[in-house]
């Protein structure tokens, strides 16, 4: 047997041992429904410092974001400013729903949104965002490591093992041990996800011959042919390559999947801004409600949001992730490249590729980090194992909380809400179990039957995720929306979303992304739009009153002082110019403002001005979150301590059928 597949089973063989042992571990620790589903509201600042940053970065960061950064160049590796738009959805709401979780008692969102919109329709729409968000993404990190299974063993294992493998050890530690054992797991993860990244980072820049060689590859790479087009990829409307320069503000067409496309590519100044809207999905989708709920208390808010994720996580992402997809066309994995210019390419993927481009192997994009791993199967085999378990890591973190999350909001929303009204917390933990093998069921059937179906499904999932956002800013900050009016909005978003996304390219006449807006944006434009007109027509008197209870006592326990009142203006000004500049429409100055992206010679800090001007942003980034989490206190904890009313919201039975 080839050394590197004896390696990887080794390494994968103790990785799972460690994920089972945790489930065991939680198992006997979970003597109640709150231990099982939240972890006792005991989880520590280590444990979900590192475990939201690994749930928050899927594998998706690990291997399809240097693939797209690869085919897509510079202008798509504004999606590494997801690393500061994950964790500033968690910034505005997280520390407010863990105060109203230990106040309450909740355990699931669908019981917060119940409670304070007096409504049981709010409770199964959100149970409906966490099942269509949870099962397509689940089924996407599966079908990925079931590919990376059948590369790294050289076809020894089929797609569907690896996928089927991976899904039952992932079944045994979460429903075992429930969202304390996805913790304690996720940790570990969050460590070997950020490892492989600057590992395989490291092996593709030494492979090309340093920073300057990839800096004068690049160089050739994006130049400009004499009839004005890029000798390499598409070209902008401004006439520069693709690969170092977005292609304009907007662009006033239909979407991908029609005759009018995006010229030079799909990632205009405001597609960036609006696909960072889908991402922010992650953290406001129901799972992470019930991360926030878990936390023993706020205190691991701000250094995850701030130092793990911006700084840590973001300054991975713009240097390792950007060597990872770029250096690839410098060492074989680019033919085209490759033929015209054989003295820039170190061509060694081409064993692995067999010889072709990494755009028409099986995987396309898909392969690259594979075959950077695979370069290593010679000299250090031990290390391909230790990098494939990286790899797996970071698919397994995020599913593994979806999967737990999600068994917990069908037992405690659905079959005891409806079913067994007076379940004991023994058989709340069996049904929550059953709810994890649903799951998981669901998204294998799919990821082995419907590829072509995941893959619609999967680019759905975190714009579902941001259509909560109306729901969260009701409830941390906003009382006048109300419960007919974040109803209506909510299903008029995931209609929008599911419209403007692929499936819009196949039935619609404006394609995917219409006028490059993300289905993000679409949704959102219909949920908060339609929501606050309705509530302006629905207001009463008795349900604003209940709902005041909440925000008093939000008000009364994370307020500001006078003192850091007068800093508000300008919070809300730093915020809006980042988000103009940084990922924004405004990001168009960055194509050209430190040097011309056709001239080499003139690169002020000797790297293209796109990829200078996203450094100085994602610096301002990491500064505007710290403002946000530490000094408006958006993420510190409380001053008054938070009084409990219950431990269990669900050990009372609460009349939601009959709003006032």
């Amino acid at each position: 047997m080839d050394p590197k597949v004896v390696w990887l089973f080794v390494f994968v063989a103790l990785y799972w041992s460690y994920c089972i042992f945790w489930g065991i571990k939680g198992a006997l620790s979970a003597k109640t429904a709150s231990d099982y589903f939240v972890a006792g509201r005991q989880i520590s600042l280590w444990v979900f410092i590192l475990a939201a940053t690994a749930t928050s970065f899927s594998g998706w960061t690990f291997m399809g974001h240097p693939g797209l950064i690869y085919r897509d160049g510079f202008q798509y590796a504004y999606a590494s400013f997801y690393a500061i738009t994950i964790p500033f959805t968690g910034v505005l709401f997280l520390k407010r729903q863990w105060m109203l979780g230990k106040r309450f008692g909740f355990i699931t969102p669908g019981e917060m949104m119940a409670y304070y919109f007096k409504s049981d329709t709010v409770r199964l729409l959100v149970v409906l965002v966490a099942l269509v968000f949870s099962v397509p993404y689940l089924g996407v990190q599966l079908r990925a490591s079931g590919f990376l299974f059948n590369v790294l063993t050289d076809g020894m294992l089929n797609v569907n093992v690896g996928m089927w493998l991976l899904s039952a050890v992932v079944v045994i530690y979460v429903a075992s041990g429930g969202l304390r054992a996805v913790a304690y797991v996720d940790s570990a993860q969050a460590i070997l996800l950020a490892l492989g990244i600057v590992v395989i980072g490291i092996i593709a820049m030494n492979e090309v011959g340093g920073f300057a060689a990839l800096n004068e590859r690049i160089a050739a790479l994006t130049a400009i042919g004499p009839d004005g087009k890029a000798l390499f990829g598409k070209t902008t409307p401004a006439g520069h390559s693709a690969y170092i320069a977005i292609p304009g503000v907007i662009q006033f067409g239909a979407g991908l999947g029609t005759e009018t496309a995006p010229v030079g590519g799909a990632w205009t100044g405001v597609m960036v801004l609006t696909y960072m809207f889908a991402l922010m999905g992650i953290q406001s989708a129901p799972a992470f409600s019930m991360w926030a709920f878990g936390n023993k208390s706020p205190k691991p808010f701000a250094p995850q949001q701030v130092w793990a994720s911006s700084f840590g996580i973001g300054f991975i992402l713009m240097f390792f992730t950007a060597m990872q997809g770029i250096g690839a066309h410098f060492l074989g994995a680019d033919v085209a490249f490759m033929s015209a210019h054989p003295e820039l390419v170190n061509d060694v993927m081409v064993k692995g590729l067999q010889g072709k481009d990494l755009m028409e192997s099986a995987g396309k994009q898909g392969m690259l980090v594979p075959q950077l791993i695979y370069l290593l199967t010679e000299t250090t085999p031990w290390l391909v194992g230790l990098l494939s378990v990286c790899a797996l890591a970071a698919m397994q973190s995020t599913g593994a909380a979806y999967m737990s999350t999600a068994g917990g909001m069908l037992t405690r929303d659905i079959l005891k809400r409806y079913v067994l009204k007076d379940a004991s917390h023994a058989q709340q933990k069996f049904w929550g179990r059953m709810g994890v093998l649903v799951i998981v069921l669901a998204a294998l059937v799919v990821a082995t039957t419907a590829t072509d179906a995941l893959v619609l499904l999967g680019g759905l999932a975190v714009a579902y995720g941001f259509q909560m956002w109306p729901a969260l800013i009701a409830i941390c900050w906003w009382p006048y929306l109300t419960r007919q009016g974040i109803i209506v909005g909510l299903i008029a978003g995931l209609v929008a979303v599911t419209l403007t996304e692929k499936i819009g390219a196949q039935y619609m006449p404006w394609g995917r992304w219409p006028m490059t807006m993300h289905s993000a944006f679409w949704g959102i434009f219909f949920n908060l739009g339609l929501a606050i007109i309705v509530s302006a027509v629905t207001q009463k008197k008795a349900e604003m009153e209940h709902r005041m209870t909440f925000h008093n006592f939000l008000h009364e326990h994370a307020s500001l002082s006078p003192a850091k009142k007068g800093l508000v203006p300008v919070a809300w000004i730093v915020t809006l110019v980042w988000f103009f500049f940084g990922i924004g429409p405004g990001a168009v100055i960055g194509n050209t403002i430190f040097g011309d992206p056709t001239n080499s010679s003139t690169w002020i800090f000797g790297i293209p001005s796109i990829w200078a001007w996203q450094l100085l942003w994602w610096a301002l980034g990491v500064f505007m979150m710290w403002l946000l989490a530490y000094k408006m206190e958006l993420s510190t904890v409380p001053k008054r301590e938070v009084e409990v009313l219950q431990e269990d919201i669900g050990d009372i039975h609460l009349d939601v059928d009959r709003p006032s």
